[in-house]
């Protein structure tokens, strides 16, 4: 199934976007009349696929990150196997990010995307649409701890579900015997979740397709090639990521780096057709499992991940903020835009569970250095397309940063077939390759 899967994706990606593209040709008037109208109601249909599909991956997020992070350090055992495994995790993460952000930096200053659009500056009171108010570094240190768990659970907010986890496995690990049962609840219920998500992946070929189709049918390839200038020098940057990221990982890790990207395709492809790490993270949980990082430690780095090692958004931090000085003619010193790195740096923390959050940090660092906030709205009409992109760079990311600290714990293991059938329902329990029955092994 899983080829099957990975053609049935490109092949929604492909139609869809010839779909959209005939509707926006058909139907678009410049936004007024009868055109309009149709595109609209046409849009707000094909939406309902996508967002019965994101639905359902919420549905399975809240489980399935408690329960394999809670089954992994159960049997880590000891809080000094967690908090290694931790320090190394965000070494790597800091590291990443800081290459991510200058990444950013050096490639807007060599590609120059906005050097000559020379927009006139908007008035002071300008706004630029996006809530700032939903970001607060100050708030980010009382918000990782949850109040409730089921409240954490409810709103699918991955920080809070692994600081609960955390204690709850440690808890578990220290009562020892006495958790068995638990712990074997746990463990069958991870089981049951792969399957679950084998299932739900099943209808991401239908929402790929309504996604595609329903964003070429609203903005058309115009707004597309008015800024394609800007998409391609990103889209450059992120190709530039990869290879630094990946190149990174075989200096660690060896060949079998090449063989991580076809164990990777469909996460990778999820993420990119959806522009949601959500979509992503089953998969990438599974594709990780199936190349040999222990499930104790996939999931525990992998969650930490989506919320502090979000490499291809921070590159676009770094990018946009300073493309839209280069748009409205500001000029910035090298002084300046290192500062700019080192505040996004920090603020880029902060950002989990937020909605479009990287488009919330850039806002505040525009202000910060007496940007016009108004600018993002230069960039807001294709950001989609850009949330591809990014979205599948932090795939890549979290997967390499797996897999390198399990090749620092020395428990890389031999790889499993990068193809798993989706089980049959009932036959999940004597399934190898959706099962995490092997935790004690590993």
């Amino acid at each position: 199934m899983g080829k099957r899967l990975t053609w049935f994706i490109l092949a929604g990606l492909l139609l869809g976007g010839l779909l959209g593209w005939g509707l926006n040709l058909a139907y678009d008037d410049g936004g007024s009349g009868a055109g309009a109208n149709r595109l609209a109601d046409i849009a707000y249909y094909l939406d309902i696929p996508t967002q019965m599909f994101l639905h359902l991956i919420k549905m399975i997020i809240a489980p399935l990150v408690v329960s394999t992070l809670v089954v992994g350090i159960a049997h880590m055992g000891t809080g000094g196997a967690v908090g290694r495994v931790g320090l190394k995790a965000f070494f790597w993460f800091v590291c990443a990010s800081l290459i991510s952000l200058t990444l950013g930096l050096i490639l807007v200053n060599l590609l120059q995307p906005g050097v000559g659009l020379n927009l006139p500056l908007p008035p002071a009171n300008a706004s630029s649409g996006v809530d700032r108010a939903a970001f607060d570094v100050a708030k980010f240190f009382t918000h990782i701890v949850p109040t409730s768990a089921i409240d954490a659970m409810a709103t699918n907010d991955i920080l809070q579900l692994v600081i609960f986890s955390l204690f709850f496995g440690a808890g578990m690990a220290a009562v020892g015997e006495k958790a068995k049962p638990l712990l074997g609840g746990l463990e069958a219920l991870v089981s049951v979740m792969l399957t679950v998500t084998g299932y739900v992946m099943l209808f991401a070929p239908v929402a790929v397709f309504c996604a595609v189709a329903r964003t070429l049918a609203t903005k058309g390839l115009g707004v597309v090639g008015d800024l394609a200038f800007f998409m391609g020098s990103f889209y450059i940057g992120l190709f530039v990521l990869w290879a630094v990221l990946l190149g990174a990982c075989f200096l660690i890790v060896g060949p079998r780096t090449g063989t991580l990207l076809r164990y990777l395709r469909d996460p990778i492809l999820l993420g990119f057709s959806t522009a949601s790490s959500e979509a992503a993270y089953p998969r990438t949980l599974d594709a990780l499992d199936r190349f040999g990082v222990p499930p104790r430690i996939a999931s525990f780095v992998l969650p930490l991940g989506y919320s502090f090692n979000l490499d291809g958004s921070m590159m676009y931090m770094t990018f946009a903020s300073i493309f839209i000085a280069q748009a409205y003619g500001i000029h910035l010193d090298w002084g300046t835009m290192i500062q700019m790195l080192l505040i996004l740096m920090i603020t880029s923390k902060g950002i989990a569970g937020v909605p479009r959050a990287s488009l919330v940090v850039i806002t505040g660092t525009l202000s910060h250095f007496n940007i016009p906030e108004a600018g993002i709205l230069l960039i807001l009409a294709v950001d989609h397309f850009l949330d591809m992109g990014r979205t599948a760079t932090n795939v890549i990311g979290n997967a390499v940063a797996s897999v390198v600290v399990a090749r620092w714990e020395g428990q890389l293991d031999t790889p499993q077939p990068p193809d798993p059938e989706i089980i049959p329902m009932g036959a999940a329990a004597t399934s190898d390759t959706e099962s995490f029955e092997d935790y004690p092994g590993r």
